[in-house]
């Protein structure tokens, strides 16, 4: 199983790069590069465990998440529930940590896996996957990255509730 994965140092704390990391709506389209829409289903308002997703990447691909594990503020972890017909399994887990010898920051670290479907294409298709998902997970962690220092994004999460 291919796998992916995009680091960065942000200069807020983990809670803060975590609420960052959980925004939503025009707040989240601030910073996020890879979607175009965005939103929670079946009634949900906050991300929780077990709560699922509707994500239109910028190209116009749809895809339905749940979040598999929601530990405010180190760590999330989903899985593609539906999605785009190459992808057989998809999955992801963005872990926030004390960034080591720099107080007041924190190390990002998203990490991506998949598998390709049909299996006769899933060699080529994964080689050319992980090029790909590799691109949009490091403009997407920089994206994040200018979230995490932008004054508004900043403002709007210091002004919601703890997790």
């Amino acid at each position: 199983m291919p796998v992916v994965e995009s680091r960065c140092v942000v200069p807020v704390e983990p809670q803060v790069a975590f609420a960052v990391s959980q925004t939503q709506g025009a707040i989240r389209k601030r910073w996020d590069p890879f979607i175009r829409r965005q939103h929670l289903l079946n009634g949900a308002t906050v991300p929780a465990k077990g709560v699922r997703t509707y994500t239109v990447q910028r190209f116009g691909l749809a895809m339905e998440s749940e979040y598999v594990s929601y530990h405010p503020p180190s760590n999330v972890g989903m899985k593609m529930t539906k999605g785009s017909w190459f992808f057989e399994r998809m999955g992801g887990g963005w872990r926030f940590t004390a960034a080591e010898g720099q107080p007041g920051h924190t190390l990002a670290v998203w990490r991506y896996n998949f598998t390709c479907r049909p299996k006769w294409l899933a060699p080529i298709a994964e080689r050319i996957g992980v090029l790909v998902l590799q691109r949009d997970i490091d403009r997407r962690i920089l994206g994040f990255a200018r979230g995490c220092a932008d004054p508004v994004v900043l403002a709007n999460v210091t002004a919601q509730p703890a997790a």
